[in-house]
């Protein structure tokens, strides 16, 4: 896709996209996430201050990966995968007010995730402050590379780690790092093998041994019902391609097999994890200008 225009406008009717980053150790780990392409071509994701990882891994190693893959309520009518690599910045400023780019994010997402308005509404609104104290990820593109989607192709249910997540996805989010170090997504198909899964990789995606992940999450076409879970371990090449052998699966969030106390589990994370934000920089806690969200959900409702 030559034209910017169009590939910015393609990439603004996904949903979501899974963002990769680095962890200390080097591991690449990725989540699905909602941003916005602006007019130049950066993108700006958002995080909150309960789920701050992201932003320190950035700050950490700006080098990242998006994935735009899952064309759910996209209206696209032939969706490839798009990979945009790039560097990443996130400065260490708590942003509550929804101004600039910043409310044209909320704009949009208030719009596409109807029930997420509910939260600017008494008792919500006493329960997930939080949810609007966020720090900003700007992302330049350094290569764009897009390919056509895998075919559909489930894993069965065994005793391996993991099959009992990935059997319920007809793709996965390979999520690896190349020989540099810099992380790689794809998404492609994964078969149970002797030792792990077997991962379907085209020869001219650049992917090296070392840590990796199976990422798999789903949404609605409101942008809802979330779910999101990753199988995590070590990515092998051998004589038959490529294997990642697993050792632990990460489900943050709503469990497959979950319980009802689930979320009260979340919040209470997610609050204290925003507490300790702002204890360890010494800021107050900032207070939300509840009318200015308002007031955007306002026009969304009134598709002005």
């Amino acid at each position: 896709m030559s034209d910017p225009t169009a590939l910015h406008k393609t990439l603004q009717a996904y949903r979501t996209c899974e963002f990769a980053t680095l962890t200390k150790s080097g591991a690449p780990v990725a989540w699905p996430t909602s941003g916005l392409v602006r007019p130049d071509g950066t993108i700006l994701l958002t995080t909150s201050l309960g789920y701050p990882q992201k932003a320190f891994n950035v700050r950490r190693d700006g080098r990242v990966a998006l994935l735009f893959s899952d064309p759910t309520a996209s209206g696209l009518k032939q969706p490839e995968q798009i990979l945009v690599r790039g560097d990443a910045i996130c400065p260490d400023e708590v942003h509550v007010r929804p101004e600039g780019d910043l409310a044209e994010f909320w704009e949009l997402l208030l719009a596409r995730q109807p029930h997420s308005q509910s939260y600017l509404d008494w008792p919500m609104t006493a329960m997930t402050d939080f949810y609007y104290m966020r720090l900003l990820i700007t992302i330049t593109p350094t290569e764009v590379v897009q390919r056509p989607l895998p075919v559909p192709s489930r894993s069965k249910v065994t005793s391996m780690l993991g099959t009992e997540v990935l059997a319920g996805f007809d793709s996965v989010v390979l999520t690896a790092v190349d020989k540099s170090g810099a992380p790689v997504l794809l998404r492609t198909t994964a078969r149970v093998a002797s030792g792990g899964y077997r991962i379907d990789v085209p020869d001219d995606v650049p992917v090296a041994e070392g840590p990796a992940g199976l990422l798999v999450h789903r949404h609605d076409d409101k942008l809802w019902n979330l779910y999101n879970a990753s199988v995590r371990g070590e990515l092998f090449a051998d004589g038959d391609g490529w294997l990642l052998k697993p050792d632990r699966l990460v489900e943050p969030g709503a469990r497959h097999k979950g319980s009802p106390l689930d979320q009260f589990r979340i919040l209470r994370e997610t609050k204290a994890a925003t507490k300790r934000y702002l204890e360890r920089r010494g800021l107050a806690r900032p207070v939300i200008p509840w009318a200015d969200y308002r007031a955007i959900r306002s026009r969304v409702r009134n598709g002005s």
